[in-house]
């Protein structure tokens, strides 16, 4: 079997051929960070419209996560998941007093539940038993339910399907049909949870109560941290069947603890949806002003429709900007999605929409 062969990107500083290659990555180093900007090893600056793909809530090495870890490090790191410690014990009480849940695992996987094209075979073989229903189309779902299910997920907003909301019908229908036919209603709040949406977990925006959520990305606002929390009549682990050498362990979780502290400041929710708000009318001018096919999301959760399939080209002219660059993502040829820290200033927007005007134009001629 042919194996593509690894780009060379050897740098006089930064020789990359020890790492194993993966993907195709643009020839640059990021070697510094703050906030929603990134410096590589040329010292040229970048707008971050990336921050990790939404998990950098709070932007690039804020100050809060600095103290953090420092604090814990000094304290202990490690113990082993065999014993309590106090940041995952206090983290889980957090996160439950602010949700409907009553207890918290921390760790999980669940590659096989995403519909993202292409992965079926990419991390083939899949574990079976997920069907694929519709979003906000009720009877699609119901027509999947037979007598071995269990189970309904979805992301209250399609992250990797392009940025979509589910409506607050299909929500509350949702957890309607689930209590009808005695099956659990799972949230993946990987991606639109945390604040994200301006409301601390996306599943609060249409006042309903699933059984089980998953968190991820922003929860460790740039540490490795995810966590499944659920109602206590799912909480049926019994000892041996999950664990894991970095369950809870006390870094990553005061960590996760520095980053509630912040979202959960007076005032803080409420500028994710004001910032929104803003963002998402900077895009409809913008997509006014070039043709596209207007924009959707929830809070700073939110995609740009291009209409034709030229996001590929946006974000690498975006990249290469001069004197300095922007980072974007477009999860779909005719999509851009935009996952800002939630403390991106509107100043930071205002660029981001300058420059991608700019980038548009050119692409368009």
């Amino acid at each position: 079997m042919n194996k593509p062969e690894a780009p060379n990107h050897a740098f006089d500083r930064y020789p990359t051929e020890a790492l194993l290659y993966i993907t195709n990555r643009p020839p640059l180093v990021f070697t510094e960070g703050q906030g929603m900007w990134l410096t590589d090893h040329n010292g040229k600056r970048y707008l971050d419209w990336l921050q990790g793909w939404a998990v950098n809530c709070l932007g690039h090495s804020p100050q809060c996560l600095q103290d953090a870890l420092v604090a814990q490090a000094k304290k202990v790191i490690n113990p082993s998941p065999a014993f309590f410690n106090e940041p995952s014990i206090k983290l889980a009480n957090m996160l439950t007093e602010h949700s409907c849940f009553d207890r918290v695992f921390f760790a999980l996987a669940t590659m096989s539940a995403s519909g993202k094209e292409g992965w079926d075979t990419m991390f083939a073989p899949q574990v079976p038993g997920f069907p694929k229903a519709e979003l906000n189309n009720l009877a699609s779902v119901e027509a999947l339910i037979g007598k071995h299910t269990v189970a309904v997920m979805l992301e209250p907003v399609q992250g990797e399907g392009g940025v979509i909301p589910a409506t607050k019908a299909f929500m509350q229908g949702l957890r309607a049909l689930t209590t009808k036919h005695d099956l659990l209603l799972i949230v993946d709040e990987v991606q639109a949870g945390m604040g994200r949406t301006g409301k601390l977990f996306a599943y609060q925006l249409s006042d309903i109560e699933p059984d089980i959520m998953t968190l991820g990305k922003g929860i460790g606002g740039g540490v490795p941290l995810s966590a499944l929390l659920c109602k206590e009549a799912c909480a049926v682990f019994e000892p041996g069947d999950q664990g894991g050498t970095y369950n809870g362990n006390p870094l990553m979780t005061a960590a996760g603890i520095a980053v509630l502290e912040e979202l959960l400041k007076p005032g803080f929710l409420q500028s994710v949806i004001d910032k929104g708000n803003y963002l998402r009318d900077g895009l409809l001018k913008l997509s006014d002003q070039h043709g596209l096919d207007g924009e959707r999301g929830e809070g700073l959760l939110r995609a740009l429709k291009l209409g034709k399939p030229i996001g590929g080209k946006i974000v690498e002219i975006a990249r290469d900007l001069e004197p300095q660059g922007l980072l974007l993502n477009s999860p779909r040829p005719d999509l851009l999605r935009f996952m800002s820290a939630l403390n991106v200033t509107t100043a930071e927007i205002d660029l981001m929409l300058a420059l991608l005007s700019d980038v548009i134009a050119k692409v368009s001629h």
